[in-house]
Protein backbone atom coordinates (compact mmCIF):
# COMPACT_ATOMS: atom_id res chain seq x y z
CA UNK A 1 0.00 0.00 0.00
CA UNK A 2 0.90 3.61 -0.68
CA UNK A 3 1.71 5.75 2.21
CA UNK A 4 -1.41 7.71 1.46
CA UNK A 5 -3.66 4.80 1.38
CA UNK A 6 -1.90 4.39 4.74
CA UNK A 7 -3.15 7.76 5.92
CA UNK A 8 -6.54 7.28 5.23
CA UNK A 9 -6.82 4.06 6.29
CA UNK A 10 -5.76 5.32 9.46
CA UNK A 11 -8.30 8.55 9.69
CA UNK A 12 -11.18 6.54 9.08
CA UNK A 13 -10.30 4.33 11.52
CA UNK A 14 -9.96 7.28 14.23
CA UNK A 15 -13.15 8.55 13.00
CA UNK A 16 -14.83 5.13 13.63
CA UNK A 17 -13.37 4.98 17.11
CA UNK A 18 -15.17 6.59 20.33
CA UNK A 19 -14.46 9.74 21.86
CA UNK A 20 -12.55 9.48 24.88
CA UNK A 21 -14.27 9.77 28.01
CA UNK A 22 -14.30 13.25 29.84
CA UNK A 23 -15.21 13.37 33.20
CA UNK A 24 -18.69 15.29 33.74
CA UNK A 25 -18.82 18.51 35.78
CA UNK A 26 -20.85 16.86 37.74
CA UNK A 27 -22.79 19.89 38.42
CA UNK A 28 -26.42 17.41 38.04
CA UNK A 29 -27.85 15.96 41.27
CA UNK A 30 -27.91 12.73 39.35
CA UNK A 31 -26.67 10.83 36.55
CA UNK A 32 -27.23 7.34 34.29
CA UNK A 33 -24.21 5.14 33.54
CA UNK A 34 -23.98 4.73 29.27
CA UNK A 35 -21.37 2.42 27.65
CA UNK A 36 -20.48 2.49 23.85
CA UNK A 37 -18.87 5.20 24.51
CA UNK A 38 -18.92 5.42 28.51
CA UNK A 39 -20.49 8.69 29.88
CA UNK A 40 -22.58 9.83 32.63
CA UNK A 41 -25.67 11.16 30.96
CA UNK A 42 -27.32 14.00 33.87
CA UNK A 43 -30.63 13.87 34.58
CA UNK A 44 -32.43 17.31 34.85
CA UNK A 45 -35.15 15.85 37.21
CA UNK A 46 -35.37 12.99 39.03
CA UNK A 47 -38.77 10.64 38.87
CA UNK A 48 -39.84 10.47 42.60
CA UNK A 49 -42.26 10.95 45.45
CA UNK A 50 -41.66 12.48 48.88
CA UNK A 51 -39.95 10.32 51.86
CA UNK A 52 -43.22 11.04 53.84
CA UNK A 53 -46.00 9.62 51.59
CA UNK A 54 -44.41 5.89 51.50
CA UNK A 55 -46.75 4.53 54.08
CA UNK A 56 -45.87 0.74 55.17
CA UNK A 57 -42.08 0.27 55.17
CA UNK A 58 -41.00 2.82 57.58
CA UNK A 59 -38.14 0.51 58.88
CA UNK A 60 -36.45 -0.05 55.68
CA UNK A 61 -37.17 3.77 54.69
CA UNK A 62 -35.72 4.77 58.21
CA UNK A 63 -32.44 2.98 58.03
CA UNK A 64 -31.54 3.20 54.31
CA UNK A 65 -32.16 7.21 55.26
CA UNK A 66 -29.61 6.78 58.56
CA UNK A 67 -27.67 4.86 56.42
CA UNK A 68 -27.39 7.46 53.23
CA UNK A 69 -26.63 10.48 55.75
CA UNK A 70 -24.18 8.87 57.66
CA UNK A 71 -22.53 8.05 54.18
CA UNK A 72 -23.45 11.74 52.97
CA UNK A 73 -20.91 13.23 56.23
CA UNK A 74 -18.23 11.11 54.88
CA UNK A 75 -18.73 8.39 58.00
CA UNK A 76 -18.74 5.15 57.36
CA UNK A 77 -21.79 3.42 55.66
CA UNK A 78 -23.15 -0.06 54.39
CA UNK A 79 -23.87 -1.29 50.77
CA UNK A 80 -27.68 -2.06 50.82
CA UNK A 81 -29.51 -4.76 49.47
CA UNK A 82 -33.47 -4.28 49.15
CA UNK A 83 -35.49 -6.76 48.41
CA UNK A 84 -39.16 -8.24 48.75
CA UNK A 85 -42.33 -8.25 47.17
CA UNK A 86 -42.19 -5.98 43.95
CA UNK A 87 -44.23 -3.11 43.72
CA UNK A 88 -43.50 -2.34 47.24
CA UNK A 89 -41.52 0.70 46.58
CA UNK A 90 -37.76 -0.43 46.63
CA UNK A 91 -36.73 2.09 43.80
CA UNK A 92 -38.88 4.76 45.00
CA UNK A 93 -37.04 4.28 48.79
CA UNK A 94 -34.11 4.97 47.09
CA UNK A 95 -34.61 8.12 45.30
CA UNK A 96 -36.41 9.38 48.23
CA UNK A 97 -33.86 9.06 50.39
CA UNK A 98 -31.45 10.98 48.01
CA UNK A 99 -33.60 14.16 47.68
CA UNK A 100 -34.05 14.00 51.66
CA UNK A 101 -30.41 13.73 52.28
CA UNK A 102 -30.17 16.92 49.57
CA UNK A 103 -32.23 18.82 51.55
CA UNK A 104 -30.33 18.59 54.45
CA UNK A 105 -27.78 20.48 52.85
CA UNK A 106 -25.68 17.71 51.33
CA UNK A 107 -23.97 17.81 47.97
CA UNK A 108 -24.79 13.62 47.30
CA UNK A 109 -25.11 12.32 43.93
CA UNK A 110 -27.04 9.46 42.43
CA UNK A 111 -25.66 7.15 39.98
CA UNK A 112 -27.97 4.47 38.07
CA UNK A 113 -26.18 1.70 36.71
CA UNK A 114 -28.22 -0.88 34.63
CA UNK A 115 -27.33 -4.51 35.48
CA UNK A 116 -26.29 -5.74 31.63
CA UNK A 117 -23.98 -2.67 31.90
CA UNK A 118 -21.95 -4.23 35.25
CA UNK A 119 -19.40 -5.66 33.34
CA UNK A 120 -18.32 -1.80 32.89
CA UNK A 121 -18.79 -0.89 36.42
CA UNK A 122 -14.51 -0.61 37.05
CA UNK A 123 -14.33 2.30 34.42
CA UNK A 124 -17.15 3.64 36.21
CA UNK A 125 -15.88 3.00 39.67
CA UNK A 126 -11.97 4.66 38.88
CA UNK A 127 -13.92 7.64 37.44
CA UNK A 128 -15.91 7.97 40.57
CA UNK A 129 -12.95 7.57 42.55
CA UNK A 130 -11.37 11.00 41.39
CA UNK A 131 -14.40 13.02 41.75
CA UNK A 132 -14.81 15.38 44.72
CA UNK A 133 -18.73 14.54 45.61
CA UNK A 134 -20.05 11.31 47.53
CA UNK A 135 -22.22 8.95 44.92
CA UNK A 136 -25.14 6.25 45.50
CA UNK A 137 -24.14 3.88 42.96
CA UNK A 138 -28.01 2.68 42.16
CA UNK A 139 -29.07 -0.80 40.57
CA UNK A 140 -32.89 -1.48 39.64
CA UNK A 141 -33.98 -5.13 39.66
CA UNK A 142 -30.77 -6.63 40.42
CA UNK A 143 -30.75 -10.49 39.97
CA UNK A 144 -28.93 -12.90 37.96
CA UNK A 145 -29.99 -16.18 35.61
CA UNK A 146 -28.47 -19.11 34.50
CA UNK A 147 -24.53 -18.82 33.04
CA UNK A 148 -24.76 -15.29 34.08
CA UNK A 149 -21.18 -14.06 35.28
CA UNK A 150 -22.30 -10.38 35.43
CA UNK A 151 -22.06 -10.95 39.37
CA UNK A 152 -18.51 -11.42 39.04
CA UNK A 153 -18.57 -7.59 38.21
CA UNK A 154 -20.63 -6.62 40.84
CA UNK A 155 -17.91 -7.91 43.61
CA UNK A 156 -15.66 -5.11 41.97
CA UNK A 157 -18.36 -2.38 43.77
CA UNK A 158 -18.83 -5.24 46.81
CA UNK A 159 -15.42 -5.75 47.46
CA UNK A 160 -13.63 -3.50 45.32
CA UNK A 161 -10.48 -6.08 44.57
CA UNK A 162 -6.63 -4.99 45.03
CA UNK A 163 -7.78 -0.67 44.93
CA UNK A 164 -10.86 -1.43 47.44
CA UNK A 165 -14.05 0.03 47.28
CA UNK A 166 -13.86 3.81 46.65
CA UNK A 167 -14.53 5.76 49.89
CA UNK A 168 -16.90 8.51 48.23
CA UNK A 169 -19.20 5.49 46.68
CA UNK A 170 -22.04 3.04 48.38
CA UNK A 171 -23.93 0.65 46.65
CA UNK A 172 -27.99 0.53 46.58
CA UNK A 173 -29.50 -2.44 44.96
CA UNK A 174 -33.01 -3.85 44.58
CA UNK A 175 -34.42 -7.06 43.86
CA UNK A 176 -37.11 -9.40 44.60
CA UNK A 177 -34.91 -12.14 45.45
CA UNK A 178 -33.20 -12.19 48.30
CA UNK A 179 -30.13 -14.04 47.40
CA UNK A 180 -30.08 -12.95 43.79
CA UNK A 181 -29.98 -16.43 42.30
CA UNK A 182 -32.95 -18.04 41.09
CA UNK A 183 -33.45 -20.81 43.96
CA UNK A 184 -33.14 -23.82 41.16
CA UNK A 185 -30.10 -22.29 39.87
CA UNK A 186 -28.72 -22.68 43.51
CA UNK A 187 -30.50 -26.13 44.25
CA UNK A 188 -28.86 -27.22 40.20
CA UNK A 189 -25.37 -26.75 41.80
CA UNK A 190 -26.01 -28.30 44.37
CA UNK A 191 -26.79 -31.92 42.63
CA UNK A 192 -24.42 -31.53 40.04
CA UNK A 193 -20.97 -30.03 41.94
CA UNK A 194 -17.87 -32.28 43.17
CA UNK A 195 -18.10 -30.19 46.35
CA UNK A 196 -22.00 -28.65 46.09
CA UNK A 197 -21.31 -26.32 49.09
CA UNK A 198 -18.01 -24.53 47.76
CA UNK A 199 -20.47 -24.28 44.32
CA UNK A 200 -22.84 -22.80 45.91
CA UNK A 201 -21.49 -20.68 48.00
CA UNK A 202 -19.86 -18.24 45.73
CA UNK A 203 -23.15 -17.46 44.19
CA UNK A 204 -25.58 -17.26 47.64
CA UNK A 205 -22.37 -15.26 49.57
CA UNK A 206 -22.79 -12.17 46.95
CA UNK A 207 -25.94 -11.08 48.77
CA UNK A 208 -24.02 -11.40 52.04
CA UNK A 209 -21.37 -9.14 51.00
CA UNK A 210 -24.11 -6.17 51.12
CA UNK A 211 -24.55 -5.08 55.00
CA UNK A 212 -27.65 -3.90 54.74
CA UNK A 213 -30.55 -6.11 53.81
CA UNK A 214 -33.73 -4.56 53.68
CA UNK A 215 -37.03 -6.80 53.71
CA UNK A 216 -40.32 -5.13 51.78
CA UNK A 217 -43.39 -7.72 52.27
CA UNK A 218 -46.78 -7.30 50.73
CA UNK A 219 -48.57 -4.51 52.70
CA UNK A 220 -51.64 -4.95 54.72
CA UNK A 221 -55.28 -3.46 53.39
CA UNK A 222 -54.92 -0.75 55.92
CA UNK A 223 -51.65 0.18 54.91
CA UNK A 224 -52.38 0.12 51.01
CA UNK A 225 -55.62 2.65 52.09
CA UNK A 226 -53.68 4.72 53.88
CA UNK A 227 -50.96 4.86 50.68
CA UNK A 228 -53.73 6.04 48.91
CA UNK A 229 -55.05 8.61 51.32
CA UNK A 230 -51.72 10.00 51.48
CA UNK A 231 -51.78 10.76 47.72
CA UNK A 232 -54.96 12.06 47.89
CA UNK A 233 -53.93 14.77 50.35
CA UNK A 234 -50.75 15.60 48.89
CA UNK A 235 -52.03 16.60 45.63
CA UNK A 236 -55.69 17.85 46.92
CA UNK A 237 -57.80 15.01 45.19
CA UNK A 238 -61.01 15.32 47.59
CA UNK A 239 -62.89 12.20 48.00
CA UNK A 240 -64.59 10.78 51.45
CA UNK A 241 -63.32 7.96 53.33
CA UNK A 242 -66.41 5.76 52.30
CA UNK A 243 -65.68 6.19 48.89
CA UNK A 244 -62.00 5.98 49.07
CA UNK A 245 -62.04 2.52 50.52
CA UNK A 246 -65.05 1.28 48.75
CA UNK A 247 -63.31 2.66 45.38
CA UNK A 248 -59.92 1.48 46.08
CA UNK A 249 -60.53 -2.21 47.42
CA UNK A 250 -62.47 -2.85 44.09
CA UNK A 251 -59.48 -1.61 42.38
CA UNK A 252 -57.38 -4.09 43.70
CA UNK A 253 -59.79 -7.20 43.47
CA UNK A 254 -59.53 -6.72 39.42
CA UNK A 255 -55.70 -6.62 39.54
CA UNK A 256 -55.73 -9.38 42.05
CA UNK A 257 -53.00 -7.97 44.37
CA UNK A 258 -52.07 -5.11 46.90
CA UNK A 259 -49.06 -3.48 47.08
CA UNK A 260 -47.37 0.56 46.82
CA UNK A 261 -47.38 0.24 43.27
CA UNK A 262 -51.26 -0.73 42.87
CA UNK A 263 -52.18 1.94 45.63
CA UNK A 264 -50.30 4.31 43.04
CA UNK A 265 -51.85 3.40 39.60
CA UNK A 266 -55.21 3.91 41.66
CA UNK A 267 -54.49 7.24 42.51
CA UNK A 268 -53.98 8.44 39.51
CA UNK A 269 -56.56 7.11 37.92
CA UNK A 270 -58.57 8.70 40.88
CA UNK A 271 -57.06 12.12 39.98
CA UNK A 272 -57.56 11.56 36.16
CA UNK A 273 -61.40 11.21 37.21
CA UNK A 274 -61.39 14.04 39.36
CA UNK A 275 -59.58 16.23 36.92
CA UNK A 276 -56.45 17.19 39.20
CA UNK A 277 -53.26 17.06 37.45
CA UNK A 278 -50.27 15.50 39.09
CA UNK A 279 -47.27 17.60 38.50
Amino acid sequence: MTEDTLTRIAEALERMSPAPFSTPSFEAQAFVWHTGPDRLEPVTQVSRVDLDLLVGIDGARDTLLANTLQFAKGLPANNALLWGARGMGKSSVVKAVHAAVRAQGHDLKLVELQREDLPSVGRLLNMLRRAPHQFVLFCDDLSFSHDDQHYKSLKAVLDGGIEGRPDNVVLYATSNRRHLMPRDMIENERSSAINPAEAVEEKVSLSDRFGLWLGFHPCSQDAYLAMIRGYCDAHGVQISDEALRAEAIEWQATRGSRSGRVAWQFFMDLAGRKGVEIS
